[in-house]
This record gives structure tokens, C-alpha cells and sequence, in this order.
């Protein structure tokens, strides 16, 4: 799934999997958490990633940044294959930075906001000496709305709101002049009125910067304001892509529309026909260890088919840039029974 923009992507994902051995007794289940997952990031572009919990969301966030390893599959950032090298450098650390959900967790409550963003800016060269320290923390600081910045980088985590935490969390990202910003979850733990300002924050810096931004996150609402794209991942296969308008006013996959009609009623004008389609119970929820056994959603899918539960459907193009994992996409050739 590449990016609409044309030229070299920054990021650059390929048959991204990532499994997991559980032992229970004597026998061991292999777990799938993401499977053979593809797609791109362009400059100045954010793509979402959505889905419920344990969709597989966050493992490719983590994935791409390396801090887990992955089982298979290519992760290229400004052309470099970062999985490649047995180690990460000091370059792909800062190519690569990620923005958590928990504002508060993520910042040492010891230490000031000035030096969370000094040690950054120290350990990769960006400033030297006490002075231009200072002005380029403080640059930082002013760059995502933290003002007066000398007061702001003399307080403490604990005297920050949540939504000022999150913006000294993107500063701190932002310190090493990254080309990746991975931002996982980053408003669920804000009041909603703080959501919109974090969001504008995000796109500011894509535009202004030319990051490539993957936001994850299981708002609709959130990714349809702020992505280009939209990825949505349901038991670790990208199940619908392509650009978020497209995906949230017409969803292609019974998942996608499910996901749509649970948004509050304000948000109902945009899925009414979508509500109807998903007005069957939820259903189980997929098993990871069964990969390979049909299509994951086939237990929970209100157009399921006995195609469905034997044979994995593929990833059909049904317009440029729009694809969706369901076989009702499929050629007219195969159909439910082929």
C-alpha cells in the first residue's frame, strides 16, 4: 500500500509479522500478533493504524522503532532497512522516535521538563554548551505552545496538566530532528478537549517538518480528522486501506463498518447504512493461535460464508488506493463459493 504522493517513502513496510511462542504445559501455541503487514509513509503524510485492542496497533509501532524484533518482514526508513543491522544505530534511534500514550509515565517524575529535552539534544549533538542548550530547549518548548518556555522547562512532570505532558513527550521527539514519529495512542488519555489540540499540534509538525507520521489509535473519529490514510487491522491482517474519508463514509469490510457503528450518535449521519449492516451480535473474539484458519473475523461477521471460514481472503484492490481483506471483494470469477 503505497503512499499517493509519488517519490521515495520514508517508511517503507513489507511483510511485517510478528509471532510468539506461549507454553501451556507441555505444548506450545504459536501466537500471531501481526501478520505479513505492508504499506507506506510518505514525507509530511500521517497514516493511520486502527483496530481494536490486540489488533496489532501498537506491535508495529514497536516493531518499526525496534524494541521488540520481528519475526519477518522489511522495515526501510530513508532507504535504509533498519531490521537489517543486528543492532540499532545511534542514526536509526533518531530517524525513528515514538510518542506513548501515557504523558505521565513516559517523563521521570525526578527530573525537570528542561532536561528531559536536554538529553536528547546532548547525546545526538544537536547543541553544545549551557547556553545554546538552553535556547534550544527552550525553542522546543515554544514550538508546541508551552509558554513562558524558561518557566515551563523549570517545573516537574507533576506540575504539568496531561495535555502539557504530551506536548513536552512530542517536544522531547521532536529534539533529534526524527524523519519517523510513531505516535501511539497519544490523546486517549486526554479529556476530549484537550484531543483536537494534540491532533492540530501532530499535524503542524508533519506539515512544517515533512515528518511521516503513523498515528495509532482506536478512535475513527480521531484518524478520519487527522490521517490521509487509514489502515484498519483486525487480528494482526490489515483488513481496509485507503484514504480516511473514503474508508469512513463508505467502510469496504464488515469489521470497518462495525467499528464506525459503534462512534457516539453525533457521529450516526455518517453510518446509518453502516448501523444496519452490524446489527448482529458481536460475536467471538479471533484467536490468535488459529492463523491461517480462514478469515480472523469470520466468527463475528454478519456476512460470513463457508468460503470464509476455510480460506484467508486476499487483500482485493477495489479502486486506486482502496483495498479491503474480505471475500465479497473477490473477482466475480471466485465469488463466496469459489
Amino acid at each position: 500500500m503505497t503512499s499517493p504522493a509519488g517519490g521515495e517513502p520514508v517508511v517503507a513496510v513489507r511483510g511485517l509479522t510478528k509471532t510468539y511462542a506461549a507454553r501451556r504445559g507441555l505444548r506450545t501455541r504459536t501466537l500471531r500478533a501481526l501478520a505479513d503487514v505492508s504499506f507506506d509513509v510518505g514525507r509530511g503524510e500521517v497514516v493511520a493504524l486502527v483496530g481494536e485492542s490486540g489488533s496489532g496497533k501498537s506491535t508495529a509501532a514497536r516493531l518499526i522503532a525496534r524494541l521488540v524484533p520481528a519475526t519477518a518482514g522489511q522495515v526501510r526508513v530513508a532507504g535504509r532497512d533498519v531490521l537489517a543491522a543486528r543492532r540499532p544505530t545511534l542514526d536509526d534511534r533518531r530517524r525513528v522516535q515514538m510518542i506513548f500514550q501515557d504523558p505521565f509515565a513516559s517523563l521521570n517524575p525526578v527530573h525537570t521538563v528542561g532536561h528531559h529535552l536536554a538529553r536528547p539534544l546532548i547525546r545526538h549533538g544537536k547543541a553544545r554548551g549551557r547556553a545554546e542548550v538552553a535556547a534550544a530547549v527552550h525553542a522546543l518548548l515554544e514550538g508546541v505552545g508551552l509558554h513562558p518556555a524558561a518557566e515551563v522547562a523549570a517545573r516537574h512532570p507533576h506540575q504539568l496538566s496531561g495535555g502539557q505532558r504530551q506536548r513536552v513527550a512530542i517536544a522531547r521527539a521532536l529534539a533529534v530532528d526524527p524523519d519517523v514519529l510513531l505516535a501511539d495512542e497519544p490523546t486517549s488519555m486526554l479529556d476530549a478537549s484537550l484531543r483536537v489540540g494534540i491532533l492540530n499540534l501532530l499535524r503542524e509538525q508533519a506539515t512544517a517538518r515533512g515528518l511521516a507520521i503513523l498515528f495509532i489509535t482506536h478512535d475513527l473519529a480521531s484518524a478520519r480528522y487527522l490521517a490521509d490514510r487509514t489502515l484498519v487491522l483486525y487480528a494482526g491482517h490489515v483488513v481496509e486501506a485507503g484514504a480516511s474519508d473514503a474508508v469512513m463514509t463508505a467502510p469496504a469490510h464488515p469489521y470497518t463498518r462495525r467499528l464506525i457503528a459503534a462512534l457516539p450518535d453525533r457521529h450516526a449521519r455518517l453510518v446509518d447504512a453502516a448501523r444496519s449492516a452490524s446489527s448482529q451480535g458481536a460475536g467471538a473474539s479471533p484467536d490468535a493461535a488459529r492463523a491461517g484458519a480462514g478469515c480472523p473475523f469470520a466468527g463475528r461477521c454478519p456476512d460470513v460464508h463457508e468460503r470464509c471460514r476455510r480460506e484467508l481472503p486476499s487483500l482485493h484492490v477495489l479502486s486506486p488506493g482502496r483495498r479491503a481483506r474480505c471475500h465479497l471483494h473477490a473477482p466475480a470469477s471466485g465469488g463466496l463459493d469459489g
